[in-house]
């Protein structure tokens, strides 16, 4: 019976100091596929984490009183845009503060907060971490402390801005804050856990764009039941969810049926109302 003088032939296996095919392309697939999650990653993650200049002035201007209200970016306490009343415009005893919504810009909301100076009412825009109220729902309470003595205070938020605008409300004890007079949700109801009906003297207005699809309706009308009584909602007719700030169309939203400009006019005549009843 012949012998065989072959190695291999001899255990079934590959020679020492050889590996399968097989077995050497697992890491290099593996290696493809965690530089493919991470690139991922990043493209996911990097308009989060980096967010567009905040510059103020570009697409505010919605009539020629707002253009002559003064625009200050400032620092001293993170980054907000401070828009006071122009020249000659008796200032309100009304504070407002506009929460953006979520991975929205503070200028946005610049061409509201101009409206609303053009009426005497210093207006506050506050930045937050990564364009996100979630993280910061307390961001109002340094701004009402420097500026609300004497006023009354008028938080609006828009969307998720708009939940974080009403946690902060909620949980003004907490924080210790200066009182709010009123809360106006745009696009936007209190969370589940936050209940605002029995704070005291807090007046309330909800604004729904009539063709908004984003915002969850069912969700925002059972919101109202955890807002004070004598809460009204009103319809902003024609418009949709991205017509509350200038930051161009949303994903998923609706059809509009109106110019913008006529529902940013709409929407400011509902907000001087509800000012004017506190």
């Amino acid at each position: 019976m012949a012998r065989t003088s072959s190695t291999s032939g001899r255990s079934g296996r590959s020679p020492r100091g050889t590996q399968s095919g097989p077995t050497r392309r697992w890491p290099r697939r593996l290696l493809l596929l965690l530089v493919a999650a991470l690139a991922f990653s990043l493209g996911f993650a990097w308009p989060i984490l980096v967010r567009p200049p905040l510059v103020p002035g570009q697409d505010a201007i919605s009539n020629p009183a707002s253009a002559k209200a003064k625009v200050t970016l400032k620092t001293d306490d993170g980054r907000y845009l401070l828009v006071e009343p122009p020249a000659g415009v008796a200032e309100s005893d009304v504070l407002v503060v506009i929460y953006p919504g979520g991975l929205v810009r503070p200028q946005a909301y610049e061409w509201l907060a101009r409206r609303e100076a053009a009426a005497g009412r210093t207006t506050i825009v506050p930045e937050f971490w990564f364009d996100l109220p979630v993280l910061q729902p307390d961001r109002a309470k340094s701004m009402l402390a420097s500026y609300g003595r004497g006023k009354k205070v008028v938080l609006i938020g828009h969307s998720l801005g708009g939940s974080m605008a009403a946690r902060f409300v909620a949980d003004q004890d907490k924080w210790g804050s200066h009182p709010v007079s009123g809360l106006v949700l745009l696009a936007s109801y209190p969370p589940d856990d936050n209940d605002l009906s029995g704070i005291p003297g807090l007046k309330s207005l909800v604004v729904d764009a009539e063709h908004d699809q984003v915002v969850d309706k069912t969700k925002l009308n059972g919101g109202l039941k955890r807002l004070p009584d004598g809460t009204k909602k009103v319809q902003l007719d024609g418009a949709v969810h991205s017509f509350f700030g200038r930051y161009g169309p949303q994903a998923g939203d609706g059809v509009p049926t109106v110019p913008r400009t006529a529902a940013e006019e709409q929407l400011v005549g509902i907000i001087d109302d509800f000012v004017a009843a506190l």
